[in-house]
């Protein structure tokens, strides 16, 4: 199986299943006093100081989570509005993930340009026109990669003393993404999306945010922010993870254990997409988001007429995984609202995501060459037979 479908889950890295099985010898509940307790403790707070530092923050202010759908929730539960909240409006952009849409159903929407980039003049009217609110804006897509101009909206929000919070889930470990230097005021983020476990995420905020009430109650854990025994050994990968390839630096792996080929190095992965690219436009699709600046390792390829899982399917079938729109979605045949957002009518039902993982090598993109152009021959054959 040749995996492109790092967007979904990187694979795990060698560093983080070591961290992962040396805290799974433990034994404490890192809440216990004695001392089993305290040695787990002592892994999740080292965490803690780590994460917080590559992420640009204090380690006081990351509030450990289950993963980025609980701290984008968390975030819009404690920062936006709501009769027991802030009781701030909250904007979102179009093309969020669903997780931060669907944490805020009656949210204002920004609208995005045809690359997927937010229209910061629309952004200025709706903080102008409005009381206190709460901006949601991704650093990266999910779908096409597409990078937003976070610095330039933080400074916006500022001015209209609104507040930005910031998905970083797919940005991390993949550009430099830090808390301070984006003048945002809280950040997502995910462990698994940059190689290391399942079941770990976190909330990153700003030391002016200073109250935060927590989405789950329990014993009072993470400064009584978030209840709940904390996952040591997948909070243990999840800093393996960033201290392997790290996110605030975006370059090439220095892990031993790593193969040579194994490197999130962005001008390698950017050549290996370009490669993906010319191979896709050749045999007739179109690249979304082409005009932007977009994570290196994404491309998002419609080939007009063919139903996105029906490629998905067929390049499975050849040994190559890749996902149509976000995982999360991928089981429901439904066009992809990001694609929608951007103006690209039926081609949103029409395309495919590939996302090469830290491991992705030229044999890849060699198996992409030689599947994508038999796959789009095959299905628009069967679409001319049936509609013949």
């Amino acid at each position: 199986m040749h995996y492109l479908d790092a967007n979904a889950t990187e694979p795990l890295r060698p560093a983080a299943r070591a961290a992962v099985l040396a805290a799974l010898e433990l034994t404490g509940n890192p809440s216990s006093v004695h001392g089993a307790g305290r040695a787990a403790r002592r892994v999740v707070e080292a965490a803690r100081i780590s994460l917080a530092l590559c992420f640009g923050g204090r380690p006081e202010d990351l509030v450990f989570t289950s993963g980025a759908t609980e701290a984008n929730a968390l975030a819009i539960h404690a920062l936006g509005g709501g009769k027991d909240r802030a009781g701030r409006r909250v904007i979102v952009s179009a093309t969020e993930h669903d997780a931060v849409l669907a944490a805020a159903p009656d949210a204002m929407v920004l609208p995005v340009n045809r690359d997927g980039v937010a229209e910061l003049d629309v952004l200025a009217r709706l903080l102008t026109d409005g009381g206190p609110a709460l901006v949601c804006l991704m650093l990266a897509n999910n779908e096409t990669g597409t990078l937003q101009p976070i610095a330039e909206a933080a400074s916006l929000c500022r001015r209209h003393g609104a507040w930005l919070h910031v998905d970083a889930v797919q940005a991390a470990g993949r550009i430099p993404v830090d808390l301070a230097a984006l003048g945002a005021h809280s950040l997502a983020l995910s462990s698994h999306k940059l190689g290391g476990p399942m079941g770990a995420g976190a909330l990153l905020l700003a030391p002016e945010v200073s109250a935060v009430n927590a989405l789950i109650r329990g014993g009072g854990q993470e400064r009584g922010r978030r209840g709940g025994t904390p996952p040591v050994p997948a909070i243990a990968g999840f800093a393996a993870a960033t201290s392997t390839d790290s996110p605030k630096l975006a370059a090439a792996s220095t892990d031993p254990t790593e193969p040579a080929a194994a490197s999130t190095d962005p001008t390698k992965l950017a050549h290996l997409r370009d490669a993906i690219e010319r191979i896709a436009i050749d045999a007739g699709a179109v690249v979304c988001s082409g005009g932007a600046p977009r994570l290196a390792n994404t491309t998002c390829l419609a080939l007009p007429g063919v139903r996105a899982d029906a490629q998905v399917i067929a390049l499975d079938l050849e040994g190559i995984a890749v996902s149509a729109g976000a995982a999360c979605s991928s089981g429901k045949v439904t066009s992809s609202h990001v694609l929608a957002a951007m103006g690209l009518g039926a081609l949103a039902g029409q395309a495919i995501r590939v996302s090469l993982p830290w491991n992705a090598t030229a044999a890849d993109v060699d198996a992409f060459a030689a599947a994508y152009p038999r796959m789009a021959a095959r299905l628009r054959v069967a679409l001319a037979s049936r509609a013949a």
